[in-house]
């Protein structure tokens, strides 16, 4: 889920590092998260959810280890998962109205001119075939193949900070049919028919994000994504019909046509342009030393 539940009443321990902040600060901003989940409680339809938005989000802002159903619930004083398991997958409440209210309230904190848009996506390796996009596929966590189930997000961020403002699951080939026991299995999970007959690739599911993102008024000045979606022709072609400036990672074996109506492969442009155009940057450290890009 996109948008984690909101702490009250009390910011829990390890929500902010030691010596950032004062006393009277944290108070304040206590105040704001209250007000903050205050003003989504028309989204849940019992009380008892909204409690329980609360009691995950103290967890996950918590100095819990793991951040797993037991660990949350034992930190909210519960006897077992029960009560936030069926938060999650049985209360009544809307996703997509909820994401939409807190895009809003993120992009409103976080604007700015330089402000982007960025899509990737991110894996939680799984046991068992039941969760819901769950199947054999590669996911970063891992850095290989695993059983996994794998979504697309959306994040808006400048210099100053970032945070997801959307997310859509990604549900391969495993998930797409139309027989009857496929059929009754999209049910028991909650897939909407319209994602349960064909796959939408992840450039497919970066463009509907972004198309709720334009819709919506989102400020931005470029869409910025690696390799996985640089390569989807249609994205590119999408995002230039609507105008949208963008940069985007390309193998270099990729076509590009020129303004003359000539195509030439990336690696042949990238051998004309001077050395000392590029500069050498780190994006982070990887298990290699520094991931260095040009």
């Amino acid at each position: 889920m996109l948008v984690a539940p909101f702490v009250g009443l009390m910011l829990p321990p390890g929500a902010v590092r030691a010596g950032e902040l004062g006393e009277a600060e944290i108070r304040s901003l206590d105040g704001e998260l209250e007000a903050l989940c205050a003003s989504v409680d028309d989204v849940f339809a019992r009380p008892g959810s909204r409690e329980n938005l609360r009691a995950r989000v103290r967890g996950l802002l918590s100095e819990v280890p793991r951040k797993n159903l037991w660990q949350l619930a034992e930190f909210a004083g519960h006897p077992n998962p029960d009560r936030l398991q069926g938060f999650l997958a049985k209360a009544a409440w809307d996703a997509d109205e909820l994401r939409d209210r807190v895009r809003a309230y993120a992009v409103a904190a976080l604007a700015a001119d330089d402000a982007v848009l960025i899509a990737d996506e991110t894996g939680d390796i799984k046991k068992g075939a039941k969760t819901a996009g769950v199947q054999r596929q590669y996911t970063g966590t891992a850095g290989r193949i695993e059983n996994a189930q794998v979504s697309v997000h959306l994040s808006y961020g400048f210099r100053r900070g970032r945070t997801l403002i959307d997310r859509e699951l990604y549900l391969g080939r495993v998930w797409a049919g139309t027989t009857a026991g496929h059929e009754r299995r999209c049910v028991e999970q909650g897939i909407p028919p319209e994602r349960a007959t064909a796959v939408a690739t992840k450039p497919e599911l970066a463009r509907r994000m972004l198309e709720r993102a334009l819709s919506a008024g989102v400020p931005f000045t470029y869409f910025l994504a690696d390799e996985a979606y640089g390569q989807s022709r249609a994205l590119r072609a999408w995002l230039e019909d609507w105008r949208v400036r963008y940069v985007l990672a390309i193998p270099k074996n990729e076509v590009v046509p020129l303004p003359d109506g000539c195509t030439r492969q990336a690696r042949e442009l990238y051998a004309i342009v001077p050395e000392e155009t590029f500069e050498r940057r780190s994006c982070a450290g990887g298990a290699k030393g520094p991931r260095e890009y040009d």
